[in-house]
């Protein structure tokens, strides 16, 4: 499915010149191919919010359907932000009015930086209720990452999440739990996703709620869910979009929070994620903090360029053909004849027939 570069979305220009297909609107309009329209809910704070439009937008343009893929980037204006993103949200991304009177296909929503003690405390929990109040009644599946999957599970379900004792984050194993469910339709059934939360939702808890676990790891808990109906919400706590060196980036940032004494603890490194050879690295440099904050003295560089060649992506491929059967279901639902059905609410506990 090629991407519509349909307004001036720097990421557009950023995948074209890494092999994607995009389209310019022009060319997309003289084309006789199915538009799939899709909304992209990006509450990621300033620092991460270009990387995770760019990181969710390449999945959606790696699927393979015979449609054209209008992605719409918007934000909650509730939530905080500095000069730089305010900029590019003004000039690049839509307002949730604007969404609602366009009509969108499918909905996708990211993470968000916790700051309160409960997500009910969060500025972007109401606004967030409205999204998915309208969500539910005006597209065919919404897809939930991480922190969204927890704040949406708790506004719909009731259902609070866990606290862990300590991050979890790594690279993890896991195994499809229902391999009939079209979402995994090819899918190996041991695959890796990355993970980085301090709570979770387990199993049991969604299972009492009639949902759907897809897959599951030993080690990390539950990645996949379904909304009861099967399709009408996916609910991912890992996170299948990081690039290769998201995990890298993010220790970098606990390293610095140790070096600026923001915590009293070196960062323990991700699970399953560094080789030995750069663990030994890594630990060379976080010495060399220990030992300045003695000498108040040190000249010692992050050593990324370094870590980044140890570094490997082994979930890539699984997110995307995920992706690709996703947007394959949105495509079947949003014929007109079965989205009517669907809307109408006939066969509502199971409009696909999937695990029947």
């Amino acid at each position: 499915m090629p991407l519509v570069a349909h307004n001036e979305l720097p990421t557009f220009s950023r995948l074209a010149s890494e092999g994607h297909t995009v389209l310019s609107k022009s060319r997309a309009t003289k084309q006789d191919i199915r538009e799939l329209h899709i909304g992209l809910l990006n509450m990621m704070p300033d620092a991460a919010l270009s990387a995770t439009e760019n990181q969710f937008i390449r999945l959606v343009g790696n699927c393979n359907q015979i449609a054209q893929f209008y992605v719409y980037p918007f934000t909650l204006p509730e939530l905080v932000r500095g000069d730089k993103a305010k900029k590019h949200i003004s000039e690049h991304y839509f307002t949730f009015e604007q969404l609602k009177k366009l009509g969108l296909d499918a909905l996708i929503v990211t993470g968000a930086n916790i700051q309160q003690p409960y997500l009910t405390e969060e500025p972007f929990w109401h606004p967030l209720t409205v999204v998915m109040e309208w969500a539910q009644n005006n597209v065919a599946s919404t897809l939930c990452s991480c922190l969204a999957t927890h704040a949406i599970v708790k506004q719909i379900y009731n259902i609070d999440r866990i606290p862990l004792n300590q991050k979890r984050w790594g690279v993890y194993s896991h195994r499809i739990i229902q391999p009939k469910h079209p979402i995994m339709r090819n899918i190996n059934t041991r695959f890796d996703v990355p993970h980085s939360r301090y709570n979770e939702i387990n199993r049991d808890q969604l299972e009492k709620a009639g949902l759907t676990v897809l897959a599951e790891s030993d080690d990390a808990g539950v990645h996949m869910a379904v909304s009861p109906d099967q399709i009408r919400a996916v609910y991912f706590q890992g996170h299948p979009e990081y690039d290769f060196n998201s995990l890298l980036k993010e220790y970098k940032r606990e390293v610095i929070r140790f070096q600026l004494d923001e915590i009293s603890e070196p960062p323990l490194f991700p699970d399953n994620y560094f080789p030995e050879e750069a663990k030994k690295i890594a630990d060379t440099y976080i010495n060399e903090i220990i030992r300045s904050k003695n000498t108040k003295n040190s000249d010692a560089i992050f050593p990324e360029d370094q870590l980044n060649s140890f570094v490997d992506n082994t979930w890539g491929d699984t997110g995307k053909a995920i992706f690709n059967n996703w947007l394959g279901l949105v495509y079947s639902l949003t014929s007109h004849d079965r989205l009517k059905q669907y809307m109408e609410g006939i066969d509502k506990e199971n409009p696909l027939g999937i695990l029947k």
